[in-house]
């Protein structure tokens, strides 16, 4: 049984896939060896290393730092409210 709550519309499955776009960006840290398959054209980075990605809400790469307040002056410079993934 599904509950409806009128108050609440619910989201379509297009609608939440575009939930925050231009607006939310998430931030997460992130080892080099999952850096491949997200940021595509990166050079080799050595293994092991933490780095923080920002990625815009459709998950889109923005940008990658060693440092999180980096990454986080990244999404406020581009007039994104930073969200964290843990």
């Amino acid at each position: 049984m599904t509950y409806h709550d009128p108050r609440h519309p619910a989201l379509t499955e297009a609608e939440l896939a575009h939930l925050g776009e231009g607006t939310l960006a998430y931030l997460r840290e992130i080892g080099s060896d999952e850096l491949k398959g997200k940021f595509p054209g990166l050079p080799e980075i050595a293994p092991g290393t933490k780095l923080w990605a920002l990625f815009a809400a459709n998950g889109q790469p923005i940008l990658l730092s060693d440092e999180r307040d980096r990454a986080l002056a990244g999404a406020l410079e581009n007039d994104l409210t930073p969200v964290a993934i843990h």
